[in-house]
């Protein structure tokens, strides 16, 4: 029996047909032409496919030609290439997945449904709407696309925003949108992901369940190769009682969003406190004794804002940022005759950092590179990666946030761009040239002249220079494309290179991105507070892309000077920034501060004797310190922020407990304790004076009391005699250090 209704669009030019069996209500396309009296053919493309997309036919792990594709049978991955898999589904196996005299018996039938062993188990139960919508477009002749059948154009999820209350529930709906003006309900055929499973899961069907975690949340919608999403905010709503003052734009957001979902923010923090995580996040170092002493005897009101400029005059500025910038970049000993490139590489974005020259131009720098190492360093780059396709990849993620490997086999399965999008992008490094030096390994990088292009290897087709779907005009022969890059990436229209950078900048001193992960900008993974993000990145274009500006912006705020320690209501916020979100030190941090606190400094091969390890040049410096490897600095060999390990590990427990490395820096006989112990100045001073450097603090009576006992117990010998007391005390100051380098307080940045 079938019901036949007019479109609820009064423009569309064709009908729907809804088909009742005894599973329920099967939604067909009745295409333009055809009257209700004719026949209506299951679409390949419109019905057939959304079906094995959702069954996970044609998923990585089952049968997408990305994976591998299960016994030879091979998909395009999510279908977006309905016309390779209508040639593999019904011209290949020898004809056996489609078998029109017996629909049932065909291969693609009685595997998906259990009737013969399938490896991927029951996908298709026999009847279900998925089946029969299979079975029906066989039984039909297995035809792949009407003449006039209807394109998808767009997908619209239902609603698009809402607010769900803690442990609340709600349906989404997905329509897809067609060419002829048609709308279709696709709830059942979409394809639904979260993303973040512990504050909401989603049901195959559309149900959002959220959890007790109160924050902001997207549900990605997915259906033959358009998206959409879905945002709600999980409100607390506890009372929020008196907030602390804005002290720029950036409080204003942060603590707007906190009003809206009701979440309350930790107290601000001390001074002692501001005073160490500043300094770390800025210089890469513990604060020294004396301007722990200074800072918290001044006075002013103002001392904090003051502080944040005299770090950004520092040339430890310089080096700390070097190290987070010059891995990304890939910045890679391999070989012995790779140390001018390093050296040389790691030195111009240091001066740059600290001449504080625009990002802008340090991108274009990098991008144009012409030369040889010593005359032009950023030319390194090159040395190291070759690959048009590779350089295209690392310059998208790393200064765009736009992830593209995907997109050279296949259509990005989260975002719009295509195999055209990832070859057109690759034309902009086509014509560089490189000509042998009379340096080992080094090459002269240069412009060839021609005209720019790239093949698009599936299709055949040669494309011209265009970024992410947008065209840069034409490129003249004799003209360098990198250039009508550059230019393109510090426009005020560009959507991704302002964006990607603050975004960055933000999780280095929040420990968590306003877009997470930080290189992955896309709207099916939006920002937790997207006036904050749009606001950040307006002002650090108006600065000029001054990159100390916008460091200065984010730690002056009051949201940065939030107390780590939450109160009973934003425990368990893990992205509004209602407080201080602690993190572990990151390598190089961690063995500065190692080194500051033992007054043992680490020496580092073919380096001046006092070079820090935020300093280190390249990554060869990792295979000599043990300690660098086991915590994790990178090796160089990604754009990829994860490649520095930040997760604790029982091999840096047991380093920092009983490594050889550490009894050494402890008991040297120029280490503090040595030092410290000849001192005459009272055991209290002494105490006093290595919380300071540890925890840019006084003890605490307690703490203090503890010290002091167990300094002053004397140590008797297996003869029940006082043990030598100049080496004991030495050796009870050594513990007293190794003490406090094993506190959480001091590991973390807090």
């Amino acid at each position: 029996m079938g019901i036949t209704t007019a479109s609820t669009d009064p423009f569309a030019p064709h009908l729907v047909v809804w088909s009742f069996c005894r599973f329920g209500w099967l939604l067909l396309f009745l295409p333009s032409g055809l009257s209700a009296g004719d026949p209506v053919r299951v679409s390949f493309v419109n019905d057939v496919i959304p079906v094995l997309t959702k069954s996970g036919c044609n998923s990585g792990v089952c049968h997408a030609k990305a994976g591998g594709g299960q016994n030879g049978f091979q998909l395009s991955l999510l279908g977006f290439e309905p016309q390779d898999d209508f040639e593999s589904l019904v011209k290949e196996g020898r004809g056996r997945r489609v078998f029109p005299a017996l629909p049932k018996r065909s291969l693609v039938l009685a595997k998906a449904s259990g009737m013969i062993p399938h490896g991927g188990g029951v996908q298709l139960a026999e009847g279900s709407e998925g089946y029969q919508v299979l079975e029906r477009w066989i039984r039909e002749g297995a035809n792949f696309q009407s003449q006039d059948e209807p394109r998808l154009e767009s997908l619209q999820v239902t609603p698009t925003k809402g607010v769900i209350a803690i442990d609340g529930r709600q349906q989404l709906s997905a329509w897809a949108h067609y060419s002829d003006g048609s709308r279709r309900d696709v709830t059942r055929l979409a394809l639904f992901e979260s993303n973040a499973e512990s504050m909401a899961t989603v049901t195959a069907r559309g149900l959002v369940q959220v959890s007790d975690i109160p924050g902001k949340v997207a549900v990605m919608v997915r259906y033959q190769g358009q998206v959409a999403v879905f945002t709600a905010a999980i409100p607390l709503g506890a009372a929020l009682g008196k907030m602390p003052s804005p002290h720029n734009f950036v409080d204003q957001h942060v603590f707007e969003n906190l009003r809206q979902i009701g979440i309350p923010p930790s107290a601000v923090c001390d001074d002692s406190t501001f005073l160490r995580r500043v300094t770390l996040d800025i210089v890469g170092r513990l604060p020294t004794e004396k301007e722990t002493q200074e800072f918290l005897a001044a006075e002013q009101s103002n001392k904090r804002d003051e502080l944040v400029q005299r770090l950004l005059k520092n040339p430890g500025y310089a080096d700390f940022f070097a190290s987070k910038w010059t891995p990304l970049l890939k910045n890679r000993r391999d070989e012995a005759s790779d140390i001018t490139a390093n050296f040389a590489f790691h030195a111009w974005m240091r001066d740059s950092l600290l001449a504080n020259v625009p990002y802008d131009q340090i991108v274009r720098e990098l991008l144009a590179a012409t030369g040889t190492v010593v005359g032009n360093p950023p030319v390194a780059w090159y040395k190291r990666v070759k690959d048009p396709k590779e350089q295209l990849e690392d310059i998208a993620q790393l200064f765009l946030g736009v992830r593209m490997q995907c997109a050279q086999c296949h259509h990005h399965p989260f975002e719009k761009w295509s195999q055209d999008d990832y070859y057109s992008f690759a034309a902009f490094f086509s014509q560089i040239g490189r000509k042998p030096t009379g340096t080992r390994g080094e090459d002269m990088i240069f412009h060839k002249r021609g005209i720019a292009t790239a093949v698009n290897v599936k299709s055949g087709d040669v494309l011209k220079p265009a970024v992410l779907g947008e065209s840069v005009g034409e490129i003249a022969a004799d003209e360098d494309p990198r250039l009508q890059l550059a230019d393109w990436m510090s426009s005020e229209s560009n959507p991704f290179f302002a964006k990607a950078l603050v975004n960055r900048y933000w999780k280095h001193f929040f420990k968590r991105g306003l877009i997470e992960p930080e290189d992955d900008i896309r709207d099916t993974n939006p920002p937790t507070n997207p006036e904050l993000l749009a606001a950040l990145e307006q002002h650090f274009v108006k600065s000029g892309f001054d990159l100390k500006e916008l460091v200065r912006v984010i730690t002056q705020s009051k949201t940065y000077q939030l107390d780590s320690r939450p109160n009973r209501e934003n425990l368990k916020d893990r992205q509004n920034y209602s407080r201080f979100y602690p993190r572990r030190l990151q390598a190089e941090v961690l063995l500065d501060a190692i080194d500051d606190l033992t007054g043992s400094p680490t020496r580092f091969a073919n380096l001046p004797p006092g070079t820090r390890a935020i300093a280190l040049p390249d990554n060869s410096y990792n295979r000599s310190s043990g300690f660098l490897k086991v915590f994790g600095r990178p090796e160089s060999q990604s754009v990829c922020e994860c490649e520095r390990v930040k997760s604790s590990s029982l091999s840096q427990s047991l380093h920092l407990i009983n490594s050889a490395e550490i009894k050494r820096k402890l008991s040297g006989a120029s280490s503090r304790a040595a030092r410290i112990q000849a001192s005459k100045i009272p055991d209290t001073e002494k105490v006093e004076q290595l919380y300071r450097l540890a925890f840019s603090r006084s003890p605490t009576q307690v703490e203090m009391t503890v010290a002091i006992d167990y300094l002053q117990t004397p140590v008797l010998d297996a003869a029940g005699k006082p043990a030598n007391s100049k080496k004991q005390t030495q050796e009870n100051y050594e513990d007293l250090i190794w003490a406090l380098m094993n506190t959480k307080e001091f590991l973390f940045n807090h």
